[in-house]
This record gives C-alpha cells, sequence and structure tokens, in this order.
C-alpha cells in the first residue's frame, strides 16, 4: 500500500497531505479513547440527520435504509464490547463513520452530506450531556429524600445551632437537615435551567458557515427532542457556555456536599459525638487500631476541589479563542466527562450514607447516619444557647432591645462565674439583673422552651419543622 493510499483509510482528509501523520501527534491529538463513551448520542444524532436527509430527497431510500441497517449492527458490536476503537481514526465519530462505510459502502460515505464534525461533536456532546443531567436530577431527588427522611425522625431532637463554629441558638437538627434540602433544590433549579440551554440543535450548521444543502433543521431538533435550533452557524459550533454553565452548577452542588461533609466530620468526631456514620462509609487506621475515619465526606471535600478546578480549567479553555471552531475544544470533554462522574458517585453515596440502604428482605431503609441526641443536647447547654431568648423575654416587658442585650450579657457573666447556665440561676438571682423578671422566664430558658418558640414560616420549631417536612414531601413525589 503507498504512503497516501493508506492516508485515504485512515484520514478524513487524506488527499492534501503527502506524507502520514506521527505516531506521536496521533496520540496527541487522538480523543477516541475518552469520547468513546459519545457513541450512543453519535448514533442517534447520526440516525436523525440521516432521516431528514432522506425526507429532503439529498439521499436515496435505499441509502437510508442502508445506514439504519448498519448503525443498528454498530450499536449492537460497541454494545457487546466487539468493536474495535481505532486510534488512527482519531474520534469516536470517525470511527462509527469508518464502520458503517465498511459495512454499507458508499451510503455510509453519503451520511456526512451537509454536516462536519464540528456540528456533529457540538450536537453529541449537547445529547449526552442532556441525558446525563435527567440523570443527575433523579440523583439529588433521591438525596434530598434522604435528608428529609432524617430531618422527619429528628424535628425534636435539640442540636446547638453554630455561629463562627460557636455555640449560639439551639436549633431542630431536623431543621439543620432540612437546610441542605434548600441547597440541593436550587441546585436542581440550575441543572434544569442549564438543561434548557443545553437542549439545542447545532447540527446543520456545518464546519462554521452553515450549507448549501437545503436541510431541514428543525425537523432534526423535533426528532431529537431538542428545544431549539442554534441560529447562528458561527456560534453552534464553538459554543461551549453549556459546559461551562454545568460545570458551574456540578460545582455548587459538591460546594454544598463540601459544606455537609464538613460537619460530618466534626460531628462523628470524638470531641463531638453527635452522629456515628455507619461502618461501610468508614476505615480504619493501619497503625492505630481504636480509629474510625470519615473517608468518604473527607474524600467528597477533596473532590469538590477537583470538580471547581474543572470549571476552571473550561473557563481559561473558552477565554482567548477566536470564532469559529479550535482545536482546542477537544480538550473540553475530559474536564466535563469527570465532573459528571465524580458529581454522579458523590450523590449515589450520599444519598445511601445519609438515608441508608433499602433492605430487601424488610423494604426498610438500614444504615444512615445515627443520631446522638444526648451529646447534642449536652453540648447546646454548654454556650449559653438561650441568651437571646432571655432578650426577647425583656424585650416583652417593656425594654429597647439594645438595653436587653447588655442586661442578658451581664446576666451570661454572672453564669459563668458560677459555671451554670443561665436557667440555672436562682430567680432572684436574675432579678438582680431587670426587676420585670419572673417565675415564667425559666420556660423561655429551657432548650425545649427556645425551640418552641421560634413557631414562624422557616422557623426551628419541630411543627414548622414538619411543615416543612410535608412541603419537601410534596414537592418531590
Amino acid at each position: 500500500m503507498s504512503q497516501n493510499q493508506f492516508d485515504k483509510k485512515s484520514q478524513a482528509w487524506s488527499a492534501l497531505f503527502s506524507e502520514p501523520m506521527s505516531d506521536l501527534v496521533k496520540r496527541y491529538t487522538s480523543s477516541v479513547f475518552f469520547d468513546k463513551r459519545l457513541w450512543q448520542a453519535d448514533i442517534t444524532g447520526s440516525l436523525a440527520h440521516a432521516e431528514m436527509l432522506a425526507a429532503q430527497g439529498i439521499i436515496s431510500a435505499d441509502d437510508h435504509a442502508s445506514i439504519q441497517k448498519g448503525m443498528a449492527q454498530i450499536w449492537g458490536e460497541i454494545e457487546s464490547g466487539a468493536f474495535e476503537w481505532k486510534l488512527d481514526l482519531e474520534d469516536v465519530h470517525l470511527n462509527i463513520e469508518a464502520r458503517l462505510t465498511q459495512l454499507v459502502g458508499d451510503a455510509g460515505k453519503r451520511l456526512h452530506t451537509g454536516r462536519s464534525r464540528n456540528d456533529q461533536v457540538a450536537t453529541d456532546v449537547r445529547l449526552w450531556l442532556r441525558g446525563e443531567i435527567d440523570l443527575i436530577g433523579e440523583l439529588l431527588v433521591d438525596l434530598q429524600k434522604s435528608l428529609v427522611d432524617v430531618a422527619e425522625a429528628n424535628a425534636e431532637v435539640i442540636l446547638p445551632g453554630f455561629t463562627h463554629l460557636q455555640v449560639a441558638q439551639p436549633v431542630s437538627f431536623g431543621h439543620h437537615m432540612l437546610a441542605y434540602v434548600e441547597m440541593f433544590s436550587r441546585d436542581a433549579e440550575r441543572f434544569s435551567e442549564v438543561r434548557r440551554r443545553t437542549n439545542r440543535l447545532p447540527l446543520g450548521s456545518a464546519a462554521l458557515a452553515g450549507t448549501s444543502y437545503p436541510l431541514d433543521r428543525e425537523r432534526v431538533a423535533k426528532t431529537l427532542a431538542m428545544d431549539g435550533v442554534c441560529q447562528n452557524s458561527l456560534d453552534a459550533v464553538s459554543d461551549r457556555d453549556f459546559a461551562i454553565e454545568f460545570t458551574s452548577a456540578a460545582s455548587l452542588t459538591m460546594i454544598h456536599i463540601s459544606r455537609m461533609s464538613e460537619e460530618l466530620i466534626i460531628w462523628m468526631s470524638q470531641n463531638f459525638g453527635f452522629i456515628k456514620i455507619a461502618d461501610r462509609f468508614t476505615t480504619g487506621s493501619s497503625i492505630m487500631p481504636q480509629k474510625k475515619n470519615p473517608d468518604v465526606p473527607e474524600l467528597a471535600r477533596g473532590k469538590t476541589g477537583r470538580v471547581v478546578g474543572h470549571l476552571m480549567g473550561l473557563i481559561t479553555l473558552m477565554k482567548g479563542q477566536p470564532l469559529a471552531y479550535n482545536k482546542d475544544n477537544q480538550e473540553d470533554k475530559e474536564p466535563l466527562f469527570d465532573t459528571v462522574d465524580t458529581l454522579k458517585d458523590t450523590l449515589r453515596i450520599f444519598s445511601e450514607m445519609i438515608g441508608g440502604q433499602v433492605n430487601a428482605a424488610t423494604g426498610k431503609k438500614d444504615g444512615g447516619i445515627s443520631v446522638n441526641t444526648e451529646a447534642m443536647e449536652r453540648a447546646a447547654l454548654k454556650g449559653y444557647a438561650t441568651a437571646t431568648d432571655l432578650a426577647d423575654y425583656l424585650v416583652k416587658k417593656g425594654l429597647p432591645f439594645r438595653d436587653a442585650h447588655e442586661t442578658v450579657a451581664h446576666a451570661v457573666k454572672a453564669a459563668q462565674s458560677h459555671a451554670c447556665d443561665l436557667s440555672e440561676l436562682p430567680l432572684e438571682v436574675l432579678q438582680g439583673f431587670h426587676a420585670s423578671i419572673e417565675k415564667d422566664v425559666y420556660e423561655c430558658l429551657s432548650l425545649r422552651g427556645s425551640l418552641n418558640a421560634r413557631n414562624i414560616l422557616g422557623g426551628t420549631a419541630p411543627a414548622q419543622v414538619r411543615a416543612q417536612v410535608a412541603r419537601h414531601r410534596s414537592r418531590l413525589g
């Protein structure tokens, strides 16, 4: 085989070139061993394109039928693992097209009419990412449901609420868990918005300028259940906003996971002892036999940096690119793929770690986090968590809040000197700070009284927690 004949078999642009690509450049420029995961999207997009070409009379019905038959065989070969991916063919698109041509001859060569790899890859990535966003949406629902289950079971459990990691006010542990439900709910909204902008069709933009063939791009968009057609061919082939938006949304979700991880790690430590994580989510030490390490939350905290790094990489990738398509854009796939994989794995494992796993025999959930209610309540008593309640009590007696604040500061100082809680100070001592204080003050100074008092929309009272649980269950289905 001559050198030029070799090129014509292995490269889509070979007639112009007088020597084959070096092996080093092949490895450097090839994407097939990571972009082959786009194969389903590539075949699906190609079938929609072929159907439109036939409907427009650009290819014959026989060619269309051959393409359909060949693609069905290729689909089966890839699913079974029999398909041979070739480095010489550079990417998923050329590998599939070459195999199709091998199977059906000239009909396979006609498939590429009216399109370029530039609009083809943009379409494939959008189709693939659309499906991944749908799956991530389901995983976010699962995680929210796990958190709602924990919240409902712990609506009455008292946790010290912190600001600056200092004991601030008592809150319901269920209320605390629902804060994360709100975060993941916003994440789900963001992914839904990203999906809408992702689900637009670049195909038919060809290399950069559109095509002279009478394509029906709206027909292809409808066939692929896409929400619209990209309106400018230059933008369509070079736009990667959707990938950046997705990675941004994924970064925020991972940041929420990381915040929760930090709390789980702190709560699990012996100094707190608020919770236990099931053994299957922890590891031991190679030298200290007493250790149980929260490896899953720690790894999630670390993987958050990895996903945020991918976001920075994609932004940097695009910042200096002129219109239209540039080879730089091949570098969008690995960070995007890794972000998807990392996020999906993290959501799956956290849903089970938080809420447990359904036992096939009983139909109930086993595992999940175990809550040490006594340790939480003891901790809430350490930081004068009801000081604000005493200030509110005095305000209701007629004091301006700033005066009440100052009065309570003196009461806290007295409790510190006696090494006791505010609720343990004798009534006569409390009355020494203000004469309006009466016996009913002890109700507001109790942790339970403080919790129940915040019975407003968004508050931490158990009644409000249960109302929010019901709202989330209705929303999540």
